[in-house]
């Protein structure tokens, strides 16, 4: 028997908690979990003048150690948590998670207690009794005290959605707190038969259901209205990430609108958002309003569903999307590419890329660009007059919405025909021209783009279809379509389309005409079966992973971890291939090449191949040391494709491919790495890079600038001269190159450090440019623009360079 007195030599005369409690964990150190070694000291408590409030500071004093649970129970068996709720709400907030499996009983005490005190019970008890409830195997028991909960603790406030919410609450009425409490409980993957007919029911008894969950939900991902001290402010809260979950749900057993369509599809967007260190924000949410996209009748949710698989990188959610899609198109009897076709919704445009609407007195002209105004008197102003903000609130909303879904609408359907070259599709002209010609969204990407009609190339202008010396094009309704693509094609013809482009003034959506064209080098006829063409290249990890998936690859993130990884591959069922990339990672120092998560911050570059499908996968270690294939059961290994027999559009796009990733990743293309980066390590990389041969991408951008830089203001301060844009200043003479960037001062050769902005506008004035989306031309374009005027530049970090 473990003898305990309450009286020592302090001034107040009374023995301090924590030293009882260092005397506790003595013996639990020593002796073990066996309750006969403790047991006696803490029955010894009751001797205490105060029993219930020294047991809660012994348990407050030992919370923070690793503790049998019989012990913590022991201490605080029998106290009156009523009598002492502050020191209770401190010791349930500290324990945490940490006790989850054994307080159901008395947190459940403890908000009895505190409701029965009219006392508010505070925020960090409230969000701990929500922590224990996500992870207690009893959380049915904890969701009932969640429902007990006052109702300003339904939610976690601080995110924008959880605190409307809240502030609707009082004027909506008991049957909402009931439907966000029965929302908290979807902790499941999708929802049973009898959380739906609970779901029915809570609807039934509250109004305008849709409209306010829709509303509620527009505001997810909002930034935090409450920041949390050491915590990820872009992070959905856990907690109310069930209510969101739970909601998104409901909206299948309402009607379909395009309103529920659209703020699901924005949804997806918003939950798999990347978070630096974290990876996509919340996936669960994400997959759940895919769920729900899924089960919706109407074209808005299947135009959703197909412009998100279009998107989407995530591979659980992307997986979800192809089911979803895969499952309609079975079900319409169409294949998987006619549903993305047929799904792509006109928005109102009554014509191609353009909708006319009335407000009064007011007329919008909506365009797949932004919306013009025009008031009474017929005269265009920038903004809505104050008639229509007044009068037509609801339709100038929808009009903008309308706008913000066209342009996530085309831009998914970019992407979507800038894969065509390789999926080998082929259209009856009747069908071709309802889709893609005369649709009125689709529309202002086909009449932008150069087609073959029985393998006659065509393009549209004045109003029909015309030859590349705008001869008419009257098609046989019989004619088979297809895209067309410079490879193959004789060089006149391919110069000619440009020729066409800059004469009508046609900017197309991506490079087709002017689309850079891989073929064999002499390297890789003698290497035979692989390419080494962007070999022994240092890119940034996560930004080629972004790029590989966001272009059809299969890649996962390397970590510093003794590990076996794929190639980055791309699968071409069309040519019963896969392209593999093989990439592994550099650098052995912890924390400085990598992140804490332990993925690599570069990779290193080596070979690409070709691979019929199905052949057995390659594996290399994350740091490296090569590929090999791993067989089962003494199988032979399957030989890489000689690169001759890989039919040439398939090796020039998936070369393309590759020239982006590491013309958009390289280390080299990044300003401020002069230094070499960390220790200097990759400082000769950088300048062999920088200012290095052109690759296939740089090489049609300097044949553009040939045609371009005679047009511009500065045409008489520039020339082309090898790999370099020459810009002649006051100060100095600026050679820019047209892989990087990057810049040279002469007579020197002297390093000007100008870091571009995040999107820089093209820079070329009113100067035409064919095509859209090559970020570094306008970089090129607006570096020149600044230097050739160098004496008006008053940026103090590129002043201070220009003086050296």
């Amino acid at each position: 028997m473990v003898k305990v007195s309450f009286v020592d030599e302090t001034a107040s005369g009374e023995r301090d908690a924590e030293d009882l409690a260092r005397e506790l964990l003595l013996i639990v150190q020593k002796q073990g979990s066996r309750e006969r070694d403790w047991a006696s000291v803490v029955d010894a408590l009751d001797a205490h003048p105060r029993p219930g409030e020294f047991r809660l500071r012994v348990a407050i004093a030992l919370s923070d150690e690793y503790l049998p649970h019989a012990l913590i129970s022991a201490l605080l068996r029998g106290v009156r948590l009523d009598q002492h709720l502050d020191l209770a709400a401190a010791f349930f907030t500290k324990v945490g998670e940490s006790w989850v499996y054994h307080a159901t009983d008395l947190l459940a005490q403890l908000v009895d207690a505190w409701l029965r005190a009219g006392r508010e019970i505070p925020g960090p008890v409230a969000a701990t009794i929500r922590r224990m409830a996500r992870q207690s195997y009893r959380a049915d028991e904890f969701l009932d005290v969640i429902a007990g909960l006052p109702e300003h603790l339904i939610l976690n406030p601080g995110e924008a959605w959880a605190d409307q919410a809240l502030a609707d609450l009082s004027a909506l009425g008991g049957g909402w707190r009931a439907l966000i409490a029965h929302a908290l409980t979807a902790t499941s993957a999708k929802p049973s038969k009898a959380w739906e007919k609970q779901a029915r029911l809570l609807l039934d008894a509250v109004d305008d259901p849709q409209d306010t969950i829709i509303r509620w939900l527009a505001l997810t991902g909002r930034p935090r209205t409450v920041p949390i001290r050491g915590e990820r402010e872009t992070v959905l809260d856990p907690h109310n990430v069930l209510a969101v979950r739970g909601l998104v749900w409901t909206l299948t057993l309402l009607p379909a609108s395009p309103e529920s369509a659209r703020v699901l599809g924005d949804l997806v967007e918003t939950a798999l958002r990347k978070v630096p260190g974290v990876g996509p924000r919340n996936p669960l949410v994400a997959n759940a309003a895919v769920h729900a996209l899924s089960r919706m009748e109407g074209d808005r949710a299947l135009a959703q569903l197909a412009r998100l698989a279009s998107r989407v990188t995530y591979k659980g959610t992307l997986k979800l999307l192809d089911t979803a899609l895969d499952t309609r198109a079975a079900a319409l009897g169409l294949t998987r590419d006619e549903v993305e076709e047929l799904a792509v919704p006109s928005y109102g445009l009554t014509e191609v890329g353009r909708r006319t609407v009335s407000l009064g007195d007011v007329t919008a002209e909506l365009t797949v660009t932004g919306i013009t105004w025009r008031n009474a008197a017929g005269r265009a102003v920038k903004s809505p007059p104050a008639s229509v903000r007044r009068e037509h609130a609801e339709e100038l909303a929808e009009l903008k919405a309308s706008v913000k879904d066209i342009g996530k609408m085309l831009s998914a359907q970019v992407e979507r025909l800038d894969r065509q070259f390789l999926a080998q599709r082929a259209w009856p002209y009747t069908i071709w021209r309802e889709r893609y010609l005369d649709h009125p969204l689709v529309g202002t990407l086909g009449r932008r783009l150069i087609w073959t009609i029985d393998d006659r190339p065509c393009a549209y202008a004045g109003g029909r279809l015309r030859a590349a010396d705008d001869t008419p094009v009257t098609p046989a309704e019989d004619a088979t379509v297809r895209l067309w693509h410079p490879i193959g094609r004789d060089v006149p013809e391919v110069l000619a389309w440009r020729d066409w482009l800059e004469r009508h003034e046609v900017t197309q959506p991506f490079k087709q005409a002017h689309r850079e064209i891989y073929l064999l080098t002499a390297a890789e006829e003698n290497t035979g079966v692989y390419s080494n063409r962007y070999a022994a290249h240092v890119l940034r990890q996560h930004q080629f992973h972004a790029l590989a998936a966001a272009r059809g690859w299969h890649n996962r993130l390397r970590l510093m971890v003794d590990d076996a990884y794929t190639p980055a591959f791309r699968e071409l069922p069309e040519w019963g291939l896969r392209a593999e990339f093989w990439v592994e990672g550099i650098g052995h120092d912890f924390g400085t090449d990598t992140l804490d998560s332990g993925a690599y911050l570069r990779l290193v570059t080596d070979q690409v191949r070709f691979y019929p499908s199905g052949a057995p996968a390659n594996y290399g270690h994350a740091s490296g040391g090569g590929y090999e294939q791993w067989l089962r059961d003494g199988a032979d290994p399957v030989l890489p494709l000689p690169l001759d027999q890989v039919p040439p559009l398939v090796f020039s796009e998936v070369m393309r491919d590759v020239d982006l990733f590491v013309g958009v990743a390289s280390v080299g293309n990044d300003p401020t790495w002069q230094d070499g980066g960390p220790d200097g390590r990759f400082r000769e990389y950088w300048t062999s890079y920088s200012f290095g041969e052109l690759s296939g991408t740089a090489q049609t951008r300097r044949d553009l600038l040939s045609r371009l830089v005679p047009r511009l203001a500065i045409a008489d301060r520039c020339t082309l001269e090898d790999r370099f844009l020459l810009v002649r200043g006051d100060i100095r003479t600026y050679k820019i190159h047209l892989g990087s960037g990057n810049i040279l001062m002469t007579p020197n050769d002297q390093y000007l450090c100008i870091v571009p902005k995040q999107a820089p506008a093209a820079g070329a004035g009113q100067v035409f440019l064919p095509f859209e989306g090559d970020r570094v031309l306008a970089v090129i374009l607006s570096k020149a623009m600044l230097l050739a005027d160098d004496t008006t530049i008053t940026d103090p970090t590129i002043t201070r360079q220009l003086r050296l």
